[in-house]
């Protein structure tokens, strides 16, 4: 029966798996006693899945096979499309908002941007809370095997820096084989890293509730941290009982957003012989070393006349509040350590905000649930300028392949250029239609960078003052809803759903 249900379109699977999860907060608000939101998401839910019976029935054993670009677009639709049906029960539970407010909210939430219209976490009830965790959660486990199932064969999503064949073409043009071979990689990707996901994700939450978390707060964390959202029911991490051991702990599961290999050995094209070899892995842990230190660096040469700064317990405050927060928004979570105030005294800096639109702009790993531009491009960009830094001096150098370089293709550097100058474009592109709706160019620029990089916290701490997403204009909040698409799916993913290839058969 199961091994049945994959001859469906992926698209309406995952219009059944979202109503089945629409169950969970419904029992939860019942458990709560909160009747209305208890009947909003069990008849959301009661609703979904009959549809979804319906159209099964109907569209059951067609003969019609997908092929790996239709799963491109089945994603797309996903990202799109099924927000709608997620935005239902959010907005006939909470009933004092617009539905695009609920569409937003999903969009954002489901793309793991964690940007919200919310920000009194008090305005949300605990089930309404569980929902945007679930449905982040469930976003961040579709992109680790959509990575897997789509973007790989396709040679997208960082791939096409390692894989041999152009960006947007798959490795299979027998037609049914591909087809056949594309639904086992769903298949065994959702049988290999669901347990992992699930695990991890139980793993963590349980650790923060041993270190004095309250449950749903923990258990929205724990999804947070595995999806890199940034979602919380409690306002961020500043927030949290589970103190400095519980963001111990959710560094160290940040960590897993930095390489796939903290997670998987079958890594297709960027495999690797084992972590500490990773490119991805040791350039993420370069990072969140540097930044730190040249904050303190800072603090020496321009801040040490403050004599309060000047103490031990200070500067190893300073210095955790500095790693996790670096690490946090390079995996494009977005959480703030309680410590980052005293870290940001004792650089100097009381709005560091250039450092973590930079932060973010680099992005985490391939394969991986963070945004960004991701590490892997970034290194291959780094090999190409040095090498050419070495041909200045000797023009007849020849650069032998290294360990680290070995399963990076000859035109990788090309590409990874096309697609950091495809981001800056669709940048300056997001920047100038939301500045020609109203929003300053400052909002405009950091609401770009958030929603690209699919780390919506920026809003509330890249400026000087947190934007006001609620209080943006209808086009305003459809744009950045575009955005976040955008930035999941990345641009060349875009292209490549206008590929001839696509639409001919």
């Amino acid at each position: 029966m199961l091994l049945a249900l994959f001859r469906l379109p992926l698209f309406l699977l995952l219009i059944g798996f979202s109503g089945l999860i629409m169950l969970i907060p419904a029992v939860y608000a019942g458990v709560l006693h909160d009747l209305h939101e208890a009947r909003s998401f069990f008849y959301s839910g009661i609703l979904t899945l009959f549809v979804f019976s319906l159209i099964a029935v109907a569209m059951s054993d067609t003969g019609e096979r997908p092929r790996a670009l239709d799963h491109l677009v089945a994603v797309f639709l996903t990202f799109t499309v099924l927000p709608l049906v997620l935005a239902l029960p959010f907005w006939e539970g909470l009933a004092t908002t617009t539905f695009l407010n609920a569409y937003f909210e999903m969009v954002s939430c489901l793309t793991t941007t964690g940007a919200t219209l919310f920000d009194n976490p008090d305005r949300l009830s605990p089930s309404l809370h569980l929902w945007r965790g679930l449905v982040g959660w469930f976003g961040g486990l579709l992109m680790w095997i959509a990575a897997v199932a789509v973007f790989a064969p396709l040679t997208l999503g960082g791939y096409e820096v390692t894989a041999r064949l152009a960006p947007g073409q798959s490795g299979s043009h027998a037609g049914r084989i591909e087809t056949v071979s594309a639904m086992r990689r769903w298949q065994r990707g959702l049988f290999a890293l669901f347990p992992i996901y699930v695990g991890l994700t139980l793993t963590l939450w349980v650790l923060l509730l041993v270190l004095g978390e309250d449950s749903l707060a923990g258990l929205m964390h724990a999804m947070s941290v595995m999806s890199t959202s940034g979602i919380s029911s409690i306002g961020g991490v500043a927030n949290a009982k589970s103190g400095i051991g519980g963001e111990v702990v959710m560094f160290l599961f940040m960590l897993f957003a930095l390489s796939r290999l903290t997670f998987s050995a079958d890594s297709g094209a960027v495999k690797r012989d084992s972590l500490w070899t990773d490119p991805e892995f040791r350039l993420g842990i370069l990072i969140v070393l540097a930044i730190p230190l040249f904050l303190f660096m800072r603090h020496w040469l321009g801040a040490y006349e403050f004599d309060e700064l000047q103490n031990a317990a200070g500067a190893v405050h300073a210095a955790w509040g500095a790693m996790f927060t670096v690490l946090s928004f390079l995996t494009t979570t977005g959480f703030e350590s309680s410590e980052w105030v005293t870290a940001q005294g004792w650089s100097g800096l009381s709005t560091p905000g250039m450092i973590l639109l930079g932060l973010s702009i680099v992005g985490g790993g391939v394969a991986t649930t963070a945004g960004g531009v991701k590490l892997l491009r970034v290194f291959v960009l780094y090999l190409q300028g040095l090498g050419e830094m070495q041909r200045l001096v000797h023009p007849s150098i020849v650069i032998a392949d290294k360990g680290g370089t070995r399963h990076i293709r000859r035109q990788g550097a090309q590409i990874a250029w096309v697609f950091f100058m495809l981001f800056a474009i669709s940048l300056a592109v997001v920047t100038v239609i939301l500045a020609g709706l109203g929003a300053s160019f400052e909002d405009s620029l950091i609401m770009a960078i958030s929603m690209l990089t699919t780390t919506g916290p920026l809003t509330q701490v890249a400026g000087e003052a947190p934007i006001d997403l609620i209080a943006q204009s209808p086009w305003i909040k459809l744009v950045l809803s575009a955005a976040m698409v955008l930035g999941r799916l990345e641009t060349l993913g875009i292209i490549a759903l206008l590929s001839p290839e696509l639409w001919h058969k």
